[in-house]
């Protein structure tokens, strides 16, 4: 019992040690990052940040840390880099300073590399091998050198040498000269070509997802296309699941098949929603969207918008047609029942139409068929009978084509990106029409990143009809500007050209520029600096008319919320400001 009580009077103290805490300050300096942080997470020390360590363990370590550091530098070119050291007791810490100095740095001095000659004349391949050239002179970087060598690897086998395998890789440092030469050699095999392609859980009948696909049987083989046949079986909208699955555990003779995996998606989309627009006011917006009719892949989607100033309900109909290109033919009508600050409008138009795929462009090539009733120079809430107010009843047929495109890094945020878009219309002289006329326009945007939380937008429409009867042309074969995303700091569609009662009628031409500097103070909100300058007008006489001012942006969950307020410059019959609020993406 006596020893037992012996033993418990004994306990505190042994617990003193575990109860106290000793961790190692590490502060390294000589060099500045990325080498910084190689030296401390090459340095064993640094893992005693938080850690208890002894006295005996710390000298150790700290011995052994003056070789740490230099070997941690060899995978940035430097061999011959040493530390000097202090080792201080801080309190009930330790403090281990390390100076590092790198030396000189080994470059590379010559690049060697075998490869088969079909294969290297492959543009991906060539350019892969320049990554690797593109070493030479440069100090030696481990991890530069496995990504050009990677790259070059990963080339080979997207373009179908699926064998291809890395027999030499080899880099001879000469630590007297400071120099290195890599050698590399590659055994390709031979390039593979495609099988057949499998289709497994589609609702449709054989043979019509073979539009999407980008190759043939017996081309090369090359997993860029794979890509594309995914992207496109996703962008079609049919499936909740696609998966491209090359078969190369089964190749045999050099032929590779493909199988594809598909899940239906949901049948039937219901859409329904509130919005508001400076342009358009409040309103509510409602859909339903069949994404296939039938086995064939017939699509129909129809929409109605109910808002303060605009009405309209949209049919379309779309029929896919056989082809790689995406086409499909297209039928729709249109019911507008638009009320602006100048015109008010009530048209019915039919169209029909064939889209498709153009060397990553989207071509459309229509008619179209128009009719209906419009007031220009009418503010809103003016009788019909007020003086100035032009009426008019126009039935046009006109034929329609287009090109369009975009490009962004995230469609949802775009901090690199364009648009553009060109249209062209024309009656077939006065058949079936109440005036004859020919109008193109063309219009693009483009968005660029820069200083990190920052962003430059660039806009600019332009656009010009010919015509014998300008009054018989509805508002929306004219021409205005102002609005949302015309001239900021005018209401939409309160500039052009006036009759002889000071009455807005549009004009036959178009020309917008504007400019955009955003910048964001966290992750989600911004402010933003804007000038937009141009008009729409007659004959050549621009005549621009300016506005500017700043905004609020906010990357919210539904999308981004643009609010801009807005001034005219130097406009003898505008003053005031101008709130313009706009939701959705950039492009």
């Amino acid at each position: 019992m006596r020893r037992i009580r012996r033993y418990l009077s004994l306990l505190p103290l042994l617990l003193v040690p575990a109860l106290s805490h000793a961790g190692v300050q590490l502060v390294v300096d000589g060099v500045n990052d990325p080498l910084k942080a190689a030296v401390i997470a090459g340095v064993s020390l640094s893992q005693y940040a938080s850690r208890d360590v002894s006295e005996a363990q710390v000298h150790r370590l700290y011995e052994r840390s003056k070789t740490e550091a230099g070997t941690a530098l060899r995978p940035y070119g430097y061999y011959d880099a040493h530390a000097t050291g202090k080792l201080e007791h801080v309190g009930k810490d330790w403090r281990v300073t390390l100076h590092v100095v790198p030396g000189v740095s080994v470059n590379v001095t010559s690049v060697d590399i075998q490869l088969d000659p079909t294969a290297a004349a492959l543009r991906p391949v060539r350019t892969a091998r320049h990554g690797i050239d593109k070493l030479k002179g440069q100090r030696l970087d481990d991890a530069a050198y496995d990504s050009a060598r990677d790259a070059l690897n990963n080339a080979l086998i997207a373009d179908g040498y699926l064998d291809a395998k890395l027999t030499v890789h080899r880099v001879e440092v000469n630590r007297g000269e400071h120099s290195a030469a890599i050698h590399l050699a590659w055994q390709v095999g031979q390039r593979y070509r495609y099988g057949q392609v499998r289709f497994e859980g589609s609702q449709f009948q054989t043979g019509f997802l073979q539009r999407y696909v980008p190759f043939k049987p017996g081309d090369y083989f090359d997993q860029n296309q794979l890509l594309a046949l995914q992207q496109a079986l996703n962008g079609a909208d049919y499936f909740s699941v696609v998966n491209v699955i090359p078969e190369t555990d089964k190749s045999k003779n050099g032929i590779v098949d493909i199988d594809v995996e598909l899940a239906p998606a949901k049948r039937t989309i219901y859409t329904s929603g509130l919005f508001v627009g400076t342009d358009t006011g409040f309103g509510v917006r409602g859909g339903v969207e069949y994404r296939w009719i039938n086995r064939y892949g017939h699509k129909w989607k129809n929409d109605i918008v109910l808002a303060q100033r605009l009405k309209t309900v949209s049919s379309q109909y779309s029929i896919p047609l056989p082809g790689d290109n995406q086409r499909s033919l297209n039928f729709g009508a249109n019911y507008r029942d638009a009320n602006t600050v100048t015109s008010q409008s009530r048209t019915l138009e039919l169209v029909a139409n064939e889209s498709e795929l153009w060397h990553d462009w989207v071509r459309t090539v229509g008619v179209h068929a128009l009719t209906g009733t419009f007031d220009v120079g009418k503010r809103p809430d003016e009788p019909e009978s007020t003086p100035g107010v032009e009426h008019g009843r126009s039935t046009l047929i006109y034929a329609e084509g287009s090109l369009s495109r975009k490009v962004a890094d995230n469609l949802d945020f775009v901090r690199r990106g364009w648009s553009l878009s060109f249209d062209a219309r024309s009656t077939a002289g006065d058949l079936l029409s109440t005036a004859r006329f020919s109008e193109l326009t063309a219009s693009g945007k483009w968005i660029r990143a820069f200083w990190r939380n920052n962003r430059l937008i660039l806009r600019g429409d332009i656009g010009h009809v010919w015509t014998g009867n300008f009054e018989a042309l509805p508002p929306q074969l004219r021409f205005f500007a102002g609005g949302d995303q015309s001239i900021r700091g005018y209401p939409y569609q309160a500039i052009g050209p006036q009759n002889s009662y000071g009455r807005v009628i549009g004009g036959n031409s178009l020309m917008i520029a504007s400019a955009t500097v955003e910048h964001y103070f966290t992750p989600r909100w911004g402010i933003a600096t804007f000038v937009d300058a141009g008009n729409a007008f007659d004959g050549i006489a621009v005549h621009p008319k300016i506005g500017t001012g700043v905004g609020v942006r906010w990357r919210s969950p539904v999308g981004l919320i643009r609010l801009d307020l807005g001034t005219p410059v130097n406009d003898a019959q505008r003053h005031g400001l101008e709130l313009h609020l706009v939701i959705g993406p950039d492009l």
